[in-house]
This record gives structure tokens, sequence and C-alpha cells, in this order.
């Protein structure tokens, strides 16, 4: 049996183990930025597509794509492979975000918003699979309350590299006098070269193991109800949701915000975008590390608050001054990485209070559902500030001189709602009452009962052989 496979009963992911798996993170994250930052404002600027147009384009796709999610977690939960429960994912999600993302990233001359529409579902549906498979698949790797936050803090350190990458396009690009209308093509072959050799490694070198499961208890349509009414599980989907949608907003509001209001040139923006993300790479493993301490969701209340002070302090940064604007950004982006660590984590610690409960796996279904709240930001987030700009007179278009009014109202949309939404988002882990002993006392049944069935296959990495245990005296 690996090391791997024989942490998990120790309770501590080795580090080579945690580092292969995180690499799922690299594209995942490297397509947040390009699509969130970029892209959208590619095709309003330099495709000519109608403002109000691509804004209404996101949201209906994210609709679209929201309930998507639901199936696909369940469909994952009830998958049992020679290769594993989420492996086999993992290896069906690339290809489809890879179709995706070579078309939406590099589109012919003339497209429409049919043509964004289509292929964002295309793009979302193998980014949906690939996220879904790796979240799912993180709540059975490290089964432990204090390893989860680890785990998580790795993922999404190793994730910030992937984000670095892209924003770093941008700024070669202009240091080497390149246009910006070549920055989004570039970024789509990154990822598009990126998905199969971050899959791959994965696959290669992560074992699985699928709990065993107790007879008896079919998932029915009204138990989705039941799910998100626990009283743990509603808190972190209700701040998953203010989470990303104050975050969201900004993504969206960002180039503009820092062009036109803070006077920064695009590869400049670029630039402390990328401070932003790279904070992230301290801040996740810290606010991990401050997790096992203080428990998940006081870290997340110490994120939330820190985040929302700091972005009020984005008005002070003088006009294209580089060496004020990365203080904010770095500090930002330290605590916002803290978001997804500590609610992932939190929502394996529900998966296994389910499991429990029914004896029936379904992180797939949970992860589903707070992907979900993600989705829903990111369409009110697009859809809805790229409308109200639209509505106070902002425009868009290269070359386009904005009045102070029009500004004015960018800087108030930036600002506003993220810093409400944050805050609701830490406001909602008060009261919050599945903590490390209360988990604790949940793993050691789960243990006990476990030990009384046949133990389901560990599914080593493709380097190593398969391994059943059964208990002692069966065969």
């Amino acid at each position: 049996m690996s090391k791997a496979s024989s942490a998990g009963r120790t309770g501590r992911l080795p580090l080579s183990t945690a580092l292969a798996f995180a690499a799922t993170s690299l594209p995942i994250s490297a397509v947040a930025i390009a699509v969130s930052v970029y892209l959208p404002r590619h095709y309003a600027s330099h495709l000519g597509v109608d403002l109000a147009l691509v804004g209404a384009a996101f949201f209906i796709v994210r609709m679209i794509d929201i309930p998507i999610d639901g199936l696909l977690g369940w469909t994952m939960d009830k998958t049992r492979t020679a290769w594993g429960r989420y492996r086999v994912w993992t290896i069906l999600g690339a290809p489809v975000l890879m179709g995706g993302i070579f078309l939406l990233f590099m589109p012919p001359d003339g497209v429409g918003r049919g043509y964004l529409i289509f292929w964002l579902l295309v793009m979302y549906l193998g980014n949906s699979i690939l996220t879904l498979s790796h979240v799912a698949w993180a709540a059975t790797l490290a089964p432990h309350y204090n390893d989860r936050s680890r785990l998580f803090g790795i993922m999404t350190g190793i994730g910030v590299l992937g984000a670095a990458s892209v924003l770093a396009i941008p700024i070669i690009n202009e240091a080497i006098g390149a246009s910006d209308a070549g920055n989004v093509a570039t970024m789509g072959w990154f990822i598009f070269l990126l998905t199969p050799i971050a899959a791959a490694l994965v696959v290669w070198r992560t074992p699985e193991k699928i709990a065993p499961e107790v007879e008896g208890h079919a998932f029915r349509l009204r138990d989705y109800g039941a799910l998100i009414m626990r009283p743990s599980f509603a808190r972190i989907l209700l701040a998953d949701l203010c989470l990303s949608l104050g975050p969201g907003w900004m993504s969206a509001l960002y180039l503009f915000f820092f062009t036109d209001s803070r006077g920064f040139t695009t590869g400049q923006a670029s630039i402390l975008l990328a401070v932003y993300i790279l904070a992230g790479f301290v801040g996740a493993p810290l606010m991990g590390r401050l997790a096992t301490m203080v428990s998940k969701h006081r870290a997340t209340m110490v994120a939330t608050t820190g985040y929302s002070l700091t972005l009020v302090s984005l008005m002070a940064i003088p006009q294209g001054n580089m060496a004020i604007g990365v203080i904010p950004m770095f500090v930002a982006g330290f605590f916002a990485a803290g978001f997804n660590v500590l609610t992932r984590a939190m929502t394996a610690d529900v998966a296994d209070e389910v499991r429990l409960e029914q004896g029936k796996e379904r992180a797939g279904l949970l992860y589903a559902m707070t992907v979900m709240t993600t989705k829903i930001a990111g369409a009110f987030s697009i859809g809805l500030t790229f409308f109200v700009l639209d509505q106070v007179g902002y425009i868009a278009k290269e070359g386009v001189e904005n009045t102070p009014a029009a500004v004015h109202n960018l800087e108030l949309a930036y600002l506003i709602g993220p810093v409400v939404f944050v805050m609701l988002g830490g406001a909602c882990m008060i009261g919050y009452k599945l903590g490390a002993v209360r988990h604790a006392d949940i793993r050691r049944q789960l243990d006990e009962r476990d030990a009384l069935y046949d133990e389901a296959p560990i599914i080593e990495s493709v380097t190593a052989e398969a391994a059943t245990v059964t208990p002692a005296g069966r065969t």
C-alpha cells in the first residue's frame, strides 16, 4: 500500500501527494481570472459586442449552467469504477474544457451573442466537471478536520500560480510593445496546453478511496431541500454566495476601475492584480493554518473583516502610483485567499456529517451546491454591473473618454458592492456549530462504522496496484 493510502489512516496527507493533487487548481484558477477579468472586456472592447449584450450573455449562461452542477454532483457520487469515483470525471472534464477554451478565446471575426453563449456553456461545463471532481476528491483524500484546512490551503496556493501565469501575459505583452488585443488569445493557448498536463499529473500520482456505503437510503428530489436547510450547510451556502459575489463584482469592473479611475495602464493594472493573486500563495496556507488554531468559521470572519477594511483604502491610491498601489492589493489578496479555502474545507466536514446520517457519499452533491452559489454570484456580478455601467453612461469601447460622473459611478459600483457582500459573508459564520470537536466525534463514528464493512478499494495512482483491504477474519 502506498504512503498516501496509509496516510489516510494516520490523519496527515504526504506533502508530495497534496502538491501533485493540487495540479488541477492550475487551469481552474487560470480560467477563473481569464474569464472574469479579461474575456468580457475583450468581447466588449476589441470585438465590438455591445456591453449590455456581453453582460446578458454571461448571465444567461450562468443561469443555464447552474442546475447542471447539481446533476453532475449527484452523478459523481453514484459513480463507482475500477479507476475510482472522481478520477474518471477528471479525465472526462479536461477535453471538454479544452474545446470550450479554444473556440471562446480564439473566435472568428464577426461573432455575436449566440456564439459567445454557446461556447461559454461548453467551457463552463468542462470547468464544472474538473472543479467538482477536484474538491469532492479532496474531501475523501484528507478526511480529518485540520488536514483538510492544510490540503485546501495547498490547493489554493498552487492555483495562485495558474492565475499569476495568466496575469503575466498582458504584462509581458505591454513590455514588448504588443497590442492588448492579443492577450486573450495567448491566455487561451496557455490554458489549452496546461489543462491536459495538470489533469494527467493528478490522475497519475493521486490515490483515491471510495468510502463504503450503507444500503437503504435512496436520494430523492426533496433531499436537496433537506441538505440546503441543514443549519451548518445553509450558513456555508449563504457565506459562499456572498464571498463569491463580492470579489466577482470587483473582478468584473477591475480593469475599468484601475485604468479610468486610478490612472494605470492595462499592463500596470495587471501587475497590481498579479500582486493581489500572488498574495494568495502566502495567504491561502496561512489562513488554513489560522483555521487549525481558531477554527474555520472564526478564521473566515477574520478574513472578511481584513479584506473589507483594505478594499476601502483603494481610493487613497494616488493616480498611477505603483509603489503605493501594491500595498493594499497584497493585503486584500492575502485575506481573499482564505475565502474558498475555508468554505470548501467546511463543506467537506458537512459531507462527513451527512454520510454518518445517511450512509451515502454526498460530497459531490454538496460541492455542486456550493459551486452553484459561485456561479450565481458570477452571473450577477458581470450581468448586473455591466448593465448598471451601461445605464449610468459609462462607455467601455477603446478610445472613449468617459465623463467624471460616469467614472464616479464606476468607483461607487466597484467599492460598495464588494464590501457589503463580503461583510455579510463573514456575518454568516456567527453561531456556526460544526467545529473541530464536533467533527472529531463524527469522524470517530464514521471510522467505527466503516470498520464493520468490507473496506472499499483504495484506487492507487497508476504507478501502483489497487489495494483492497478486508477486516480480519473475512475473505
